[in-house]
């Protein structure tokens, strides 16, 4: 399976440089098909809510630290549409991703005697955007769920696309569903409040896409990475629309992962089994991917799909976005028993997606003798 060329936007090189403007990005996914609404301002733009899922109840689930920046925010644009806002906070980490945390949202549901037209709102990162989606996915067989997303990893990754889950202590994200929201709503302002490590993270997932479906798109983050990283609204507009246009075209042709939608997993193979060997929260998400970016891309070279050139231009990329390039020395032997249980293998065999050629991705097995080379040059 590999990818074939992803669609590309009108201008690259005017996007960037005008004035932030509101985006709508559609997922057409037929009966499930939704938008997602991209730009500044849009928590407190009653325009951002309206023709939502009709109920007597709402529950806003987010955590203890994007609660308190924009709780109340959302309570105020929700309350003209629901005659109930409810509101439960979780714990905040990748290692609370989990069935404890999730049963304090079912807990809520239940105390309120919540029915099955209440709408679940996640207000939060991935984590909070993972552990709401999947909750409303088997609370009372379905209930209707918002994506608000406030990082930017979340932003351009995981709020689209369906995918729910918490994670096992033997495997991230292997309890879950496809499920999708609603609407996906992306304000670019709750980046203000980001701290520098999580832009970082969420830079990861920005990166991913350009090696594995647009060429001009990897080309243009190199050039506009600085304003990116200095947050930018311009440079971050189009990189979240883009981003969301990517996945979008993926997503509207395999929406549960039966072939195209792997590629979206550029780098997760080996990032996953960082996480989980070094423990849920010890690296973040994007941290992990950053690394295992780098790792697939020596994988691509050694198994001859792309040039020598190929790897220092990706990892530089990495590197200069501020994340980790060298992976924990956790040995061979952990790694690949780590990454025989990802979702990808196939009869034990470990699958991983790899460059084939710049905007173009496909699914690889490699002896277990090669990525332990790889492994070795990478592991610091």
């Amino acid at each position: 399976m590999t990818s074939s060329t992803a669609p590309t936007s009108a201008s690259i090189a005017s996007s960037a440089t005008a004035a932030p403007a509101l985006h709508c990005v559609p997922i057409a996914l037929d009966q499930r098909s939704y938008d997602i609404h991209i730009g500044p301002g849009l928590l407190d733009s009653a325009q951002s809510w309206q023709g939502l899922p009709k109920a007597a109840c709402a529950l806003i689930v987010s955590n203890e630290v994007v609660a308190p920046l924009y709780l109340e925010r959302l309570r105020l644009q929700l309350a003209a549409h629901y005659r109930r806002v409810e509101f439960v906070q979780l714990p905040d980490g990748e290692s609370h991703k989990d069935w404890a945390s999730l049963n304090l949202v079912f807990d809520h549901l239940l105390a309120q005697a919540a029915d099955r037209k209440t709408v679940l709102f996640a207000l939060g990162g991935g984590v909070i955007g993972d552990m709401t989606g999947f909750a409303a996915s088997i609370y009372m067989r379905g209930v209707p769920f918002v994506q608000v997303p406030t990082t930017l990893l979340a932003q351009v990754d995981s709020s689209v696309g369906g995918k729910t889950a918490i994670n096992h202590p033997l495997g991230k994200n292997m309890i879950g569903a496809f499920y999708q929201p609603e609407r996906v709503v992306a304000d670019l302002d709750t980046l203000d409040t980001l701290p520098q490590r999580e832009l970082a993270a969420g830079l990861a997932e920005v990166i991913k896409y350009g090696p594995i479906a647009d060429a001009e798109f990897l080309a243009w983050i190199e050039a506009n990475l600085d304003a990116l990283l200095a947050r930018d609204k311009r440079a971050l507009a189009y990189a979240v629309k883009r981003c969301c246009e990517i996945k979008a075209w993926v997503v509207g042709q395999d929406e549960r992962e039966q072939g195209l939608r792997a590629i979206l997993n550029f780098g997760h193979t080996f990032g996953h089994a960082i996480e989980t060997g070094m423990g849920y929260g010890a690296w973040l998400h994007g941290e992990a991917v950053g690394c295992g970016m780098v790792l697939a891309a020596d994988l691509s070279v050694r198994k001859g799909l792309m040039p020598p050139e190929f790897l220092p231009r990706l990892r530089r990329l990495i590197e200069r976005a501020g994340l980790p390039v060298q992976a924990p020395r956790l040995g061979a032997e952990r790694y690949l028993e780590l990454m025989r249980v990802d979702k990808k293998a196939e009869a034990g065999e470990i699958r991983f997606v790899l460059i084939e050629s710049l905007g173009r991705a496909g699914m690889h097995g490699a002896p277990d003798e090669l990525v332990a080379a790889v492994l070795s040059d990478h592991c610091g």
